[in-house]
């Protein structure tokens, strides 16, 4: 190749941000593959499967963050017009909401101070850092606003995305084994319950496995749960002394 070997092709696609951008794009629909190879397994979660690949691309490669974050930033950006979209289905079942308005009022508040309690409660009694357990506190909400509550509240935003991915992944695991055993089948209450317990993975798993009002419900519940979240956890953990 007259000299051009190898090493000065990927010097030159190294410097283009969108060699991240499509590795990300390769990697998810390699993820997607081996999900539906799987069964549809949920301990292979395509999200889950995807980043693995990624850090094994980054690992060899020597990419730092920053530098991938530079052509990834453009998937990032369409996260929040692709939260915005889950209004369109909700609008769509808007008149169901408007009936189940006080359930899914008491459901959120009792369901946040569970899943804030318990998180912070086992995190104190098995000797965890304050640090941590403020990692640990807002790891059943959405992963942006997720970063924002532990950020402010003097945590690890890190390690709070990495506790949010892990809770949506057990979510999706045990959500549907939990359905079957109560026998609950209304898709409204699976779905509210998948987005207020696996936020975005609970939120995806409804459209793809249950259905459009079960996404619709879950996206509810995601948005709401993030938002009760960023008011009601500081004077929770204020309670732990914190």
């Amino acid at each position: 190749m007259n000299g051009f070997g190898f090493q000065q092709i990927w010097v030159y696609l190294a410097a283009s941000p969108l060699l991240h951008l499509f590795a990300t794009l390769i990697a998810f629909l390699v993820a997607t593959r081996v999900n539906r190879w799987a069964g549809g397994t949920q301990l292979l979660h395509p999200v889950i499967v995807a980043i693995a690949l990624l850090i094994g691309f980054l690992l060899l490669t020597g990419t730092d963050y920053t530098t991938y974050f530079e052509g990834a930033q453009f998937l990032h950006f369409l996260l929040g017009p692709a939260t915005v979209a889950l209004a369109i289905p909700l609008y769509d079942h808007r008149e169901r909401v408007r009936r189940m308005l006080l359930p899914i009022a008491i459901g959120s508040l009792v369901g946040i101070a569970t899943a804030v309690v318990t998180a912070v409660g086992i995190a104190l009694l098995l000797g965890a850092d304050p640090q941590t357990v403020l990692s640990l506190a807002p790891k059943s909400v959405t992963s942006p606003i997720a970063m924002g509550i532990a950020e402010k509240l003097g945590g690890i935003p890190s390690l709070t995305a990495g506790l949010v991915l892990l809770t949506g992944v057990v979510g999706c695991i045990v959500g549907p084994w939990i359905f079957r055993w109560t026998r609950i089948t209304d898709p409204s209450i699976q779905g509210y319950t998948m987005g207020l317990a696996a936020h975005g993975f609970g939120t995806a798993y409804c459209f793809a496995s249950i259905g459009a009002v079960a996404g619709a419900f879950s996206g509810l519940s995601m948005g709401l749960s993030g938002l009760l979240t960023a008011f009601l956890l500081p004077p929770i953990v204020h309670l732990f002394g914190l």
